[in-house]
């Protein structure tokens, strides 16, 4: 049914007393807690087609679809229970699903303050109550097992990677590369981008035909095949899902490459590799490893690198500026489970203490914004085929955790960075040139 027929027949459809009295409770509430510049962005569109704050075209809007449904969002008042609210449908998200983010900022601040916060409260009890939801396939983490042990952390990349090869082929690059792609200009197509980022990692490294590369958390085995194919290194890429590894495996024979590049299941504790590698690269892995756990993390790298060799480090981070949340966030739920994002400094804090010498740092937080923009609209333009794959929650996870992250790289509370470690020799010789010339040849 069109958005225009919905819109009549809701009209149509008697209005009990209950019901008009939640919608009037219902647009107060949104005059008092997102009045003022998020309104300019976003609308809401309520059950009966009431249009707030008017019927203005805008950017984007939110579609309440029951007359309990601002109560479902906001009690539990908690970023899971917002989250939830839009997974099963108590409300949807029309048009740029990344404007809607200024709402929840504006949110933040409108319920400042105890008194505040606890009138509405008051105001959302009133509302009725919803009517259930169904489960989605899925369904919130719940990992077993001591957090960061080899156990526990192979049932976290199970729970978001292994939800379907196909579902991520949809709206993931050519390449099926699952990390910030690199930019020249903002009009330059994902596919390009994402080659033009392998390469780049490529020349970082400076590989050289003969020399072994390890690729930890190689994803769909996207760079081992670029390093193999284009530099003529022998690559070995490692993940904890089996479905990826199948899948690389395939590519790489493919492409004719299975005598220099391969993809292992392995936990990166596990390798145990005497002759050393010339180059480790770790890109979009970094963030499942846990602070506790860094020491560890370097240690082992120092330990697998030949002297001379380097490490591409590829995270995202935090600022150590930001404000710790309260209470369970929607992505250790339903995306991440046991991810932890730590600031740049306290990453090359603990690589240096591990005997790692910090050569490079570079920042590319606007080129993940537009990635993310990218797969959003990809993953919205294939939504119907993503349904043979999953459920309408589980897309729905994808969609508004990227649209939030790419909102975060946006503001600046999300940063990525690639640091470039050198395991020195015993004379402290790096081995590398003096500038960073060849990188941009």
């Amino acid at each position: 049914m069109s958005k225009e027929k919905e819109t009549e027949v809701l009209d149509e459809q008697e209005q009990t007393p209950q019901t008009d009295e939640a919608a009037r409770l219902t647009l107060r509430l949104l005059d008092e807690l997102f009045a003022g510049d998020a309104a300019h962005k976003v609308g809401v569109r309520l059950w009966d087609g009431t249009l707030w704050p008017d019927a203005a075209p805008r950017p984007v809007t939110v579609v309440l679809k029951h007359p309990g449904a601002l109560r479902e969002m906001f009690l539990p008042a908690n970023e899971v229970g917002l989250a939830e609210a839009y997974l099963y449908d108590d409300f949807d998200i029309e048009g740029d699903i990344e404007a809607v983010f200024d709402l929840a900022d504006s949110l933040e601040q409108a319920t400042l303050g105890w008194t505040r916060k606890l009138r509405v409260a008051r105001d959302l009890l009133r509302l009725p109550a919803g009517q259930g939801r169904r489960p989605g396939q899925r369904g919130p983490a719940r990992l077993k097992g001591k957090r960061h042990s080899i156990t526990r952390d192979r049932q976290a990349v199970t729970y978001h990677y292994d939800v379907s090869n196909d579902f991520y082929a949809l709206w993931l690059d050519q390449r099926m590369v699952y990390s910030c792609a690199y930019f020249t200009t903002p009009d330059d197509d994902l596919d390009t981008a994402q080659a033009r980022k392998l390469d780049y990692i490529c020349r970082k490294l400076r590989l050289q035909p003969g020399q072994r590369l390890l690729d930890v958390g190689c994803g769909w085995g996207g760079l081992v095949m670029h390093a193999a194919e284009h530099y003529g290194v022998d690559a070995t890429g490692i993940t904890l899902s089996q479905p990826q590894a199948d899948l690389a495996n395939e590519r790489i024979a493919a492409a004719g490459l299975a005598d220099r590049c391969r993809v292992e299941v392995q936990d990166y504790r596990q390798v145990d590799e005497p002759d050393g590698y010339d180059a480790l690269v770790s890109v979009g892995m970094f963030e499942h490893v846990g602070e506790a756990k860094l020491p560890q993390y370097f240690a082992l790298a120092a330990r697998l690198l030949k002297p001379g060799g380097v490490f591409l480090n590829h995270g995202i981070a935090n600022r150590a500026t930001n404000r710790p949340k309260s209470g369970p966030s929607f992505s250790d739920t339903y995306v991440f489970p046991d991810g932890e994002l730590v600031p740049i400094s306290t990453t090359l804090q603990v690589a240096e203490e591990a005997g790692f010498e910090v050569r490079d740092v570079e920042s590319l937080r606007e080129h993940y914004a537009l990635t993310l923009r990218h797969w959003v609209r990809r993953l919205e333009a294939h939504h119907d085929q993503a349904l043979k794959f999953v459920d309408e929650p589980t897309y729905r996870v994808w969609r508004l955790f990227m649209s939030g992250s790419a909102h975060g790289f946006t503001v600046g509370r999300l940063n990525v960075y690639q640091a470039l470690l050198v395991w020195p020799g015993e004379r402290g010789q790096s081995g590398l040139p003096l500038t960073r010339a060849d990188w941009y040849a």
